[in-house]
Protein backbone atom coordinates (compact mmCIF):
# COMPACT_ATOMS: atom_id res chain seq x y z
CA UNK A 1 0.00 0.00 0.00
CA UNK A 2 1.53 3.23 -1.36
CA UNK A 3 2.24 6.25 1.73
CA UNK A 4 -0.86 8.11 0.15
CA UNK A 5 -3.54 5.59 0.39
CA UNK A 6 -2.10 4.57 3.52
CA UNK A 7 -2.79 7.68 5.54
CA UNK A 8 -6.26 7.61 4.24
CA UNK A 9 -6.87 4.22 5.36
CA UNK A 10 -6.11 5.59 8.85
CA UNK A 11 -9.41 7.30 8.59
CA UNK A 12 -11.77 4.99 6.53
CA UNK A 13 -14.91 4.57 8.53
CA UNK A 14 -17.88 2.70 8.44
CA UNK A 15 -21.47 3.55 9.45
CA UNK A 16 -22.89 1.74 12.23
CA UNK A 17 -25.82 1.08 14.24
CA UNK A 18 -25.67 0.71 18.12
CA UNK A 19 -27.28 1.52 21.52
CA UNK A 20 -26.94 4.97 22.78
CA UNK A 21 -27.86 8.47 21.21
CA UNK A 22 -25.83 9.83 18.12
CA UNK A 23 -24.55 8.77 15.27
CA UNK A 24 -21.87 5.60 15.07
CA UNK A 25 -19.05 5.54 13.20
CA UNK A 26 -16.55 2.64 13.10
CA UNK A 27 -12.56 3.02 13.23
CA UNK A 28 -9.72 0.77 12.37
CA UNK A 29 -6.44 0.69 15.13
CA UNK A 30 -3.39 1.13 13.91
CA UNK A 31 -1.56 -1.24 11.82
CA UNK A 32 1.68 -1.10 14.39
CA UNK A 33 0.51 -2.81 17.66
CA UNK A 34 2.40 -0.24 19.80
CA UNK A 35 0.62 -0.34 23.38
CA UNK A 36 -1.29 1.71 23.95
CA UNK A 37 -2.41 3.29 20.94
CA UNK A 38 -1.25 6.76 19.48
CA UNK A 39 -3.18 9.31 20.60
CA UNK A 40 -2.68 11.33 17.24
CA UNK A 41 -4.50 8.65 15.44
CA UNK A 42 -7.47 8.37 17.55
CA UNK A 43 -8.35 12.50 17.59
CA UNK A 44 -8.00 12.12 14.07
CA UNK A 45 -10.60 9.80 13.42
CA UNK A 46 -12.55 11.53 15.87
CA UNK A 47 -12.56 14.64 13.52
CA UNK A 48 -13.36 12.76 10.94
CA UNK A 49 -16.15 11.20 12.19
CA UNK A 50 -17.32 14.42 13.22
CA UNK A 51 -16.84 16.05 9.85
CA UNK A 52 -18.53 13.56 8.29
CA UNK A 53 -21.85 14.82 9.67
CA UNK A 54 -21.15 18.35 8.98
CA UNK A 55 -22.38 20.41 5.68
CA UNK A 56 -20.16 21.66 2.98
CA UNK A 57 -18.65 24.71 3.30
CA UNK A 58 -17.89 24.87 7.27
CA UNK A 59 -14.54 23.48 8.00
CA UNK A 60 -13.03 22.68 10.76
CA UNK A 61 -11.23 25.11 13.14
CA UNK A 62 -11.02 24.19 16.60
CA UNK A 63 -10.28 20.41 17.85
CA UNK A 64 -10.52 20.02 21.76
CA UNK A 65 -9.44 16.21 23.05
CA UNK A 66 -8.87 14.48 26.03
CA UNK A 67 -7.51 11.35 26.85
CA UNK A 68 -9.68 9.26 29.12
CA UNK A 69 -7.56 5.83 29.19
CA UNK A 70 -5.23 4.12 26.80
CA UNK A 71 -6.52 2.16 24.24
CA UNK A 72 -5.74 -0.89 23.27
CA UNK A 73 -3.86 -2.29 19.76
CA UNK A 74 -5.68 -4.56 17.18
CA UNK A 75 -8.88 -3.63 18.51
CA UNK A 76 -11.86 -1.30 15.73
CA UNK A 77 -12.66 2.08 17.66
CA UNK A 78 -16.27 2.78 18.03
CA UNK A 79 -16.94 6.96 17.37
CA UNK A 80 -20.34 8.20 18.59
CA UNK A 81 -20.94 11.51 17.29
CA UNK A 82 -23.44 14.24 18.89
CA UNK A 83 -25.11 17.21 16.88
CA UNK A 84 -24.91 19.77 19.28
CA UNK A 85 -25.44 22.69 17.52
CA UNK A 86 -26.01 23.51 13.44
CA UNK A 87 -26.53 27.07 12.20
CA UNK A 88 -26.03 28.94 8.66
CA UNK A 89 -22.11 30.25 10.67
CA UNK A 90 -21.43 27.47 13.03
CA UNK A 91 -21.47 23.68 13.60
CA UNK A 92 -20.74 22.06 17.09
CA UNK A 93 -19.90 18.13 17.81
CA UNK A 94 -18.95 15.79 20.43
CA UNK A 95 -17.42 12.93 19.95
CA UNK A 96 -16.67 9.68 22.44
CA UNK A 97 -14.61 7.13 21.17
CA UNK A 98 -15.37 3.54 22.90
CA UNK A 99 -13.24 0.00 22.67
CA UNK A 100 -14.51 -2.80 23.81
CA UNK A 101 -17.67 -0.60 25.89
CA UNK A 102 -15.21 2.13 27.55
CA UNK A 103 -14.63 5.41 26.76
CA UNK A 104 -11.11 5.98 25.71
CA UNK A 105 -11.33 9.15 24.20
CA UNK A 106 -13.62 12.29 23.82
CA UNK A 107 -13.37 15.57 21.34
CA UNK A 108 -15.34 18.44 20.89
CA UNK A 109 -15.24 20.02 17.20
CA UNK A 110 -15.98 23.05 15.96
CA UNK A 111 -16.74 24.52 12.47
CA UNK A 112 -17.42 27.94 11.05
CA UNK A 113 -17.99 29.34 8.23
CA UNK A 114 -15.16 31.76 7.19
CA UNK A 115 -16.40 35.36 6.96
CA UNK A 116 -14.83 38.82 6.51
CA UNK A 117 -13.36 40.69 9.50
CA UNK A 118 -9.65 41.48 11.39
CA UNK A 119 -6.53 39.73 10.26
CA UNK A 120 -3.13 39.74 11.42
CA UNK A 121 -0.84 36.80 12.64
CA UNK A 122 2.87 36.10 14.44
CA UNK A 123 5.91 36.01 12.04
CA UNK A 124 7.42 32.82 11.29
CA UNK A 125 10.85 31.96 13.15
CA UNK A 126 13.63 32.33 10.76
CA UNK A 127 14.85 28.46 10.07
CA UNK A 128 16.95 26.75 7.44
CA UNK A 129 14.49 25.27 4.56
CA UNK A 130 13.80 21.09 4.98
CA UNK A 131 15.78 20.53 2.22
CA UNK A 132 19.04 21.47 4.04
CA UNK A 133 18.08 19.52 7.21
CA UNK A 134 18.99 15.82 7.82
CA UNK A 135 15.82 13.40 8.16
CA UNK A 136 14.71 11.54 11.38
CA UNK A 137 16.64 8.79 10.85
CA UNK A 138 19.54 10.31 9.79
CA UNK A 139 19.39 12.33 13.07
CA UNK A 140 19.12 8.82 14.91
CA UNK A 141 21.78 7.19 12.99
CA UNK A 142 23.97 10.31 14.39
CA UNK A 143 23.10 9.59 17.77
CA UNK A 144 23.05 6.23 18.65
CA UNK A 145 25.93 5.59 16.08
CA UNK A 146 24.10 2.78 14.19
CA UNK A 147 22.33 3.01 11.05
CA UNK A 148 18.76 3.28 11.29
CA UNK A 149 16.53 2.22 8.16
CA UNK A 150 13.29 3.98 6.95
CA UNK A 151 10.58 3.82 9.73
CA UNK A 152 7.98 3.44 7.59
CA UNK A 153 6.42 6.51 9.37
CA UNK A 154 3.22 8.02 7.15
CA UNK A 155 4.69 11.41 7.83
CA UNK A 156 8.02 12.75 7.49
CA UNK A 157 10.29 15.05 10.18
CA UNK A 158 13.11 17.31 10.03
CA UNK A 159 14.13 18.39 13.56
CA UNK A 160 15.65 21.99 13.32
CA UNK A 161 17.68 21.90 16.72
CA UNK A 162 18.37 19.13 19.23
CA UNK A 163 16.23 15.84 19.67
CA UNK A 164 16.24 14.72 23.72
CA UNK A 165 19.10 12.16 22.90
CA UNK A 166 21.04 15.18 22.06
CA UNK A 167 20.43 17.10 25.13
CA UNK A 168 20.80 13.91 27.21
CA UNK A 169 24.18 13.87 26.14
CA UNK A 170 25.17 17.88 25.63
CA UNK A 171 23.45 19.69 28.71
CA UNK A 172 24.67 22.88 26.58
CA UNK A 173 21.80 21.94 23.43
CA UNK A 174 19.14 21.74 26.11
CA UNK A 175 15.98 24.47 25.32
CA UNK A 176 12.91 25.50 26.00
CA UNK A 177 11.60 25.00 22.61
CA UNK A 178 11.84 23.11 19.73
CA UNK A 179 11.61 23.41 15.98
CA UNK A 180 10.56 20.76 13.56
CA UNK A 181 9.31 20.76 9.66
CA UNK A 182 6.60 17.90 9.31
CA UNK A 183 4.45 16.72 6.15
CA UNK A 184 2.12 13.76 5.12
CA UNK A 185 3.83 11.75 2.73
CA UNK A 186 2.25 10.86 -0.67
CA UNK A 187 0.24 13.45 -2.56
CA UNK A 188 -3.59 14.68 -1.27
CA UNK A 189 -6.54 15.79 -2.59
CA UNK A 190 -6.74 19.95 -3.13
CA UNK A 191 -8.18 22.06 -0.10
CA UNK A 192 -9.51 24.75 -2.71
CA UNK A 193 -12.66 24.10 -1.55
CA UNK A 194 -14.17 23.72 2.03
CA UNK A 195 -15.44 20.13 1.66
CA UNK A 196 -14.08 16.33 2.71
CA UNK A 197 -10.70 17.07 0.91
CA UNK A 198 -9.93 20.16 3.09
CA UNK A 199 -10.97 17.92 6.21
CA UNK A 200 -8.82 15.21 5.41
CA UNK A 201 -5.73 17.97 5.53
CA UNK A 202 -6.67 19.05 8.90
CA UNK A 203 -7.18 15.29 10.15
CA UNK A 204 -3.55 14.85 8.82
CA UNK A 205 -2.39 17.49 10.88
CA UNK A 206 -4.44 16.51 13.99
CA UNK A 207 -2.24 13.32 13.52
CA UNK A 208 0.95 14.44 12.54
CA UNK A 209 1.44 17.20 15.42
CA UNK A 210 0.49 15.05 18.41
CA UNK A 211 4.28 13.70 17.47
CA UNK A 212 6.20 16.80 18.13
CA UNK A 213 4.84 18.27 20.96
CA UNK A 214 6.04 16.64 23.99
CA UNK A 215 9.24 16.13 22.99
CA UNK A 216 10.25 19.40 23.54
CA UNK A 217 9.52 19.14 27.68
CA UNK A 218 12.34 16.20 27.62
CA UNK A 219 14.37 18.59 25.55
CA UNK A 220 13.99 21.46 27.98
CA UNK A 221 15.26 19.22 30.73
CA UNK A 222 17.76 17.26 29.17
CA UNK A 223 15.92 13.96 29.30
CA UNK A 224 15.76 11.39 26.42
CA UNK A 225 13.00 9.07 25.77
CA UNK A 226 15.59 5.72 27.24
CA UNK A 227 14.76 7.57 30.84
CA UNK A 228 11.20 8.96 30.42
CA UNK A 229 7.70 7.85 29.13
CA UNK A 230 5.07 11.08 28.34
CA UNK A 231 1.40 10.08 27.80
CA UNK A 232 -1.50 12.84 26.45
CA UNK A 233 -3.61 14.35 28.77
CA UNK A 234 -5.62 16.70 26.74
CA UNK A 235 -4.78 18.16 23.37
CA UNK A 236 -5.73 21.56 21.19
CA UNK A 237 -5.69 22.53 17.49
CA UNK A 238 -7.27 25.95 16.35
CA UNK A 239 -6.66 26.16 12.62
CA UNK A 240 -6.66 29.69 10.85
CA UNK A 241 -5.98 29.10 7.06
CA UNK A 242 -6.49 26.38 4.54
CA UNK A 243 -3.13 24.30 4.21
CA UNK A 244 -1.92 21.45 2.53
CA UNK A 245 -0.80 19.07 4.68
CA UNK A 246 1.70 17.15 2.35
CA UNK A 247 3.56 20.17 2.14
CA UNK A 248 6.13 20.75 4.57
CA UNK A 249 4.69 22.67 7.78
CA UNK A 250 7.03 24.28 10.28
CA UNK A 251 6.21 23.63 14.29
CA UNK A 252 7.58 26.24 16.64
CA UNK A 253 6.98 24.54 20.20
CA UNK A 254 7.73 26.37 23.53
CA UNK A 255 7.30 24.82 26.72
CA UNK A 256 6.37 27.59 29.53
CA UNK A 257 5.39 25.13 32.80
CA UNK A 258 6.04 21.65 33.77
CA UNK A 259 4.60 20.77 37.19
CA UNK A 260 3.04 18.24 39.21
CA UNK A 261 4.15 15.37 36.68
CA UNK A 262 2.56 17.23 33.32
CA UNK A 263 4.25 19.59 30.75
CA UNK A 264 2.54 22.21 28.86
CA UNK A 265 3.63 22.93 25.55
CA UNK A 266 2.09 25.76 23.32
CA UNK A 267 3.03 25.74 19.08
CA UNK A 268 2.54 27.30 15.97
CA UNK A 269 1.86 25.79 12.75
CA UNK A 270 3.44 27.90 9.29
CA UNK A 271 3.23 27.34 5.85
CA UNK A 272 6.69 27.75 3.92
CA UNK A 273 5.81 31.26 3.01
CA UNK A 274 4.83 32.18 6.38
CA UNK A 275 1.44 31.82 6.48
CA UNK A 276 0.39 31.00 10.59
CA UNK A 277 -1.94 28.17 9.79
CA UNK A 278 -2.79 26.67 13.46
CA UNK A 279 -2.42 27.22 16.48
CA UNK A 280 -1.65 23.97 19.00
CA UNK A 281 -1.48 23.46 23.11
CA UNK A 282 -0.91 20.06 24.63
CA UNK A 283 -0.39 19.01 28.23
CA UNK A 284 1.51 15.07 29.14
CA UNK A 285 1.97 13.37 31.69
CA UNK A 286 5.47 12.87 31.89
CA UNK A 287 7.46 10.32 34.36
CA UNK A 288 11.10 10.43 34.71
CA UNK A 289 13.32 7.20 36.02
CA UNK A 290 14.24 7.66 39.69
CA UNK A 291 18.10 7.39 38.25
CA UNK A 292 17.50 10.34 36.05
CA UNK A 293 16.57 14.25 37.79
CA UNK A 294 14.88 16.82 36.18
CA UNK A 295 16.82 19.84 35.53
CA UNK A 296 14.04 22.82 35.05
Amino acid sequence: MDQRHALRELFALDPAAGPGDGELFLGRPPLELSSPVYGGHLAAQALAAAGRTVAEGLPVHSVHCSFVRPAVPAVPFGHRVERVKDSTAFALRRVRADQRGREVFAMTASFHRPEPGLDHQDPMPSVPGPEELPTYEERLTTAFGEVMQPLGMPYDLRFVGPLSFDAEKDPALVSPSTLVWVRARGELPDVAGAGHERLLHACLLVYVCDVTMLETVVVRHGVSWFHASARSVDYTVWIHRPFRADDWLLCAHRTPVASGGRGLVLGSVFTRDGTLVATLAQEGLLRVAAERGATG
